[in-house]
């Protein structure tokens, strides 16, 4: 848990992401030890909230989440539901309808205690009733209710991700509630709650632009503003130039850290940390994060991205460097891809939620 509260989140709309993000930051932990925290002590809990996507949170920052930032997606995601239940042709009222649906699956979970979408799809007519997506174009699929009306209810934090179907590399999840997991404690007020996701935050990345915390957050620039209003910065200049806030309180200088390199899987908080990458990028953005600015797995050197990496079919981790680092920090990159190799034994990683990257791409060829 302390690896998710150093950099206020844990990515997980990738699962393995979550687990291999956590032991990059906690030497000498294994996978089980993450597991337990997510499975076993719930110390960890997944939620969809900051710009739609889905992080494992400390327990006591899932409600914060929920309501700064897990609002306003859960609020589209009902509009979306509707919309496209008035689109497949199921209702003209789609809010009674959704209504209905919600009693169906809750009750579904509950008797159940932890289920599957499909379970819950099979549960109930009504959740297995399916809308069209991207109705005419080469890609039209469809999808059951439950599925879509469970990504509202999460967001919300009505529902919760349990433990995973097939592993902890393995995409799909059992759903159960807050209160047969883990209650998730007094619900804070959203002025609250945003100030201390921003506070969090600006601890963790500052000192860095708003617009920076703005992105993370998902946030309007109304709401960001208020965020840092209530909390006591001071104004920067950033390395780059640019205008920055720090907290006060982190405004006494530091010693510079030991050298150290870190492989870093795709999706990774630091990573996806900053809108603006550049000064921890370089000009490697082409190289290791996709077309639309998902990271890809990189290689750290001193707190900037030197490279990346891929598990190749056999379980080997390849690393390129695209970096002169010198042969010390060479060997110590090549060290942890050894220890990775090992780690990750029988287990093989797949590109979820974001393309491949060039790196990858060449290291796999």
């Amino acid at each position: 848990m302390d690896a998710a509260r150093a950099v206020v989140a844990l990515h997980s709309t990738d699962p393995a992401s979550t687990v291999l993000s956590a032991l990059a930051r906690a030497p000498g932990a294994t996978t089980a030890d993450v597991e337990r925290a997510l499975y076993d002590d719930r110390d960890l809990i997944r939620v969809l909230a900051m710009r739609r996507t889905l992080f494992a949170v400390p327990h006591d920052l899932a409600a914060t989440a929920f309501v700064a930032a897990g609002d306003t997606v859960a609020a589209q995601q009902r509009r979306i539901l509707h919309q496209l239940l008035v689109a497949s042709g199921v209702t003209e009222d789609p809010g009674p309808w959704v209504a209905r649906a919600e009693r169906a699956l809750l009750d579904a979970i509950a008797a159940a205690g932890e289920a599957t979408a499909p379970e819950l799809a099979a549960a109930d007519p009504l959740l297995a009733t399916r809308v069209t997506l991207e109705p005419g174009k080469k890609y039209e699929t469809t999808q059951s209710v439950a599925s879509r009306l469970l990504t509202t209810l999460s967001a919300e934090g009505r529902v919760l991700r349990g433990r995973q179907v097939g592993g902890w590399a393995a995409p799909q999840f059992r759903w159960t509630t807050p209160a047969a997991w883990r209650d998730l404690g007094p619900v804070p007020a959203l002025a609250d709650a945003a100030a201390t996701l921003a506070r969090l935050w600006l601890h963790a990345y500052g000192p860095a632009r708003p617009a920076d915390l703005q992105w993370w957050a998902g946030w309007t620039v109304a709401r960001t503003k208020a965020a840092l209003a209530a909390l006591d910065t001071v104004d920067v200049v950033l390395e780059d130039g640019a205008p920055g806030v720090l907290l006060a309180d982190d405004a006494d200088e530091v010693a510079p850290p030991d050298p150290w390199v870190a492989l870093l899987p795709a999706l990774d908080p630091t990573a996806m940390g900053w809108k603006h990458r550049d000064p921890f990028l370089g000009t490697h953005r082409e190289q290791v994060y996709d077309r639309n600015g998902n990271a890809g797995p990189t290689v750290w050197v001193d707190g900037r991205v030197v490279g990346g990496w891929v598990q190749r079919a056999d379980g080997e981790v390849a690393v390129e460097l695209l970096d002169d680092v010198g042969r010390a920090a060479a060997d110590a990159v090549a060290e942890q891809a050894a220890a990775l190799t090992a780690q990750l034994a029988d287990v093989r990683l797949t590109v979820r939620a974001r393309g491949w990257t060039a790196v990858e791409k060449r290291l796999r060829a």
